[in-house]
This record gives C-alpha cells, sequence and structure tokens, in this order.
C-alpha cells in the first residue's frame, strides 16, 4: 500500500483555500508530488468539522488510489474537482 504524506503548505491557519503538498510514495519507493487546495466551504460540508483538514486530504488520497494509479492523479487540483470523476467522492468521504 502506498505511503502517503500529506504537509499543509498555508502560513495563514485562516487562509481560504488552504494549501497542500502531498507526497505519495510507491511499494517500489518511487515518488509523486500533489499540490492540492481546499475551501473552507468543501471542508465543512465534507468532515462537519470532526476531522483535521490534513485527515481529509489524505482521505481524499486513499479514495483516488482506490481508483487510479499515483502517476494519474493530476499534479495539481482543487479538492473539489475529484467530485467531477468520481460522483460517489463526497457520498464516500462523508461516511468516514
Amino acid at each position: 500500500m502506498a505511503q502517503i504524506n500529506v504537509s499543509l503548505l498555508s502560513i495563514d491557519p485562516n487562509a481560504d483555500p488552504q494549501q497542500f503538498q502531498v507526497e505519495v510514495v510507491g511499494e517500489d519507493n518511487s515518488k509523486t508530488t500533489h499540490n492540492v487546495s481546499l475551501s473552507k466551504d468543501l471542508y465543512v460540508k465534507l468532515t462537519g468539522g470532526l476531522k483535521s483538514s490534513e485527515e481529509l486530504v489524505k482521505a481524499s488520497f486513499e479514495f483516488l488510489l482506490e481508483r487510479e494509479p499515483k502517476e494519474s492523479i493530476l499534479p495539481s487540483f482543487d479538492l473539489s474537482e475529484i467530485q467531477k470523476y468520481y460522483p460517489e467522492y463526497e457520498t464516500l468521504i462523508s461516511a468516514n
């Protein structure tokens, strides 16, 4: 299973959207790096404030990696874009 490392890049904790860098390390030690943004509205919608934003980003990458290889994940995107490709995303992520 891939290792997912999430780092908050936003210096201001009140920044909207927040910016993250996600490194995905495969079992063969190959790596991909992704820059992800997350709006406060989407964060609240998906977590109700019950998870950290880093946990949401990590869970979102776990969701993506179940459906595609790490090399197919866009290098830069907003978390809201996942719903466009995978309509079940918000329902499944909200349930976790």
